[in-house]
């Protein structure tokens, strides 16, 4: 998807020389992909073909526009950080029994859960190899934020401790599960454009908090009623239990005491048995008309704000500009 289609840009000549680096980036990840044997071809093409909005590279194109230089690493990182991503979606649509993914059946409902497990490995070794490439530094960064990637999936899959604040810990299940990868993807951009360290920081914090911003946008659109907006099932992490930002506040709000009619028996109903289409249909429509996905939302456009914010250090330009739009454009798809 073109960089025109994914956040508003004003700056035309910015627009062009992202269009074409991100046409590059497209054709290395096809080349990166490719396997010998015909199954693991297949099912390593299967959601690179099926498209995406390539987010996390266009964040590493972006970056790399605040430097003075756009060597080739560049490319290579943001390679490198969507073959991590597309690899993580293997894995996730497992663990979520996800029946969909951008709108095609997920690689697990096409090949099983053993060969969509399978794939998922095959590409986080094709994204190391091409790290390897970037020289120890990368390597030590890509390192740190697949175990952040892990430990976020751990702590989704085991959930809070007894005592432990469960928005709390959700709130750092995203921060490792997805934020980092955005956070790194953001810092290879700047560190390979000869950027200032103090700028690679700031753009990795800014990545990180973006990060989260966008998952939390996501809570909101998995409500939606034709799931359009993210090309998965509405309401698939309500079946599976995981408790996302409108169920936490909810819960919340409920073992406070100061809910509203209903909430209790909208509980029981989310904690009842979501297997059946219809069920699911209704909780999902109930938890979306509720005062807690409007809660979610604004809390989304707040975590952007305060990432614009972080931006205020860098100059003024198309750069920034462009940075900007990103962070509003990712929460605005939950408007």
């Amino acid at each position: 998807m073109s960089p025109t289609t994914t956040i508003p840009l004003t700056d035309p000549a910015l627009t062009r020389r992202l269009e074409e680096r991100l046409a590059v980036v497209e054709a290395r990840l096809q080349a990166a992909v490719g396997q010998a044997d015909r199954l693991a071809d297949d099912a390593s093409r299967h959601l690179v073909n099926a498209g995406g909005k390539r987010l996390r590279p266009l964040l590493t194109l972006l970056t790399a526009e605040l430097g003075e230089q756009s060597p080739p690493e560049v490319v290579e990182a943001a390679v490198a950080v969507e073959l991590t991503h597309l690899a993580s979606l293997y894995h996730d649509d497992v663990m979520d029994s996800a029946p969909l993914r951008r709108g095609a059946p997920s690689a697990h409902e096409v090949w099983g859960n053993t060969v969509a497990i399978l794939t998922g490995d095959l590409l986080f070794a094709r994204a190391s190899a091409t790290v390897a490439s970037l020289g120890p530094e990368a390597v030590l960064i890509h390192a740190e934020t697949f175990e952040r990637l892990c430990l976020g999936q751990l702590a989704e899959t085991v959930g809070p401790a007894p005592q432990e604040d469960a928005t709390a810990h959700y709130l750092t299940v995203l921060a490792d599960k997805t934020a980092s990868l955005v956070g790194t993807s953001a810092r290879y951009g700047a560190m390979f454009a000869g950027c200032s360290q103090d700028v690679v920081e700031l753009v990795a914090r800014f990545g990180e908090r973006v990060g989260i911003a966008f998952q939390i946008a996501d809570d909101y659109l998995d409500l939606a009623s034709d799931g359009a907006a993210t090309g998965k099932t509405p309401g698939t992490d309500l079946r599976e239990g995981v408790a996302t930002m409108p169920v936490l506040l909810l819960r919340a709000a409920v073992a406070s005491g100061v809910e509203l009619p209903g909430d209790r028996e909208l509980l029981a109903l989310l904690d009842g048995d979501l297997s059946d289409d219809a069920v699911l249909a209704q909780a999902v429509a109930a938890l979306h008309a509720h005062p807690v996905a409007e809660a979610t939302r604004a809390r989304a456009v707040e975590l952007a704000d305060e990432a614009v914010a972080d931006l205020a250090p860098l100059p003024a330009g198309p750069a920034r500009d462009a940075l900007v739009a990103f962070a509003r454009a990712l929460v605005v798809r939950a408007g």
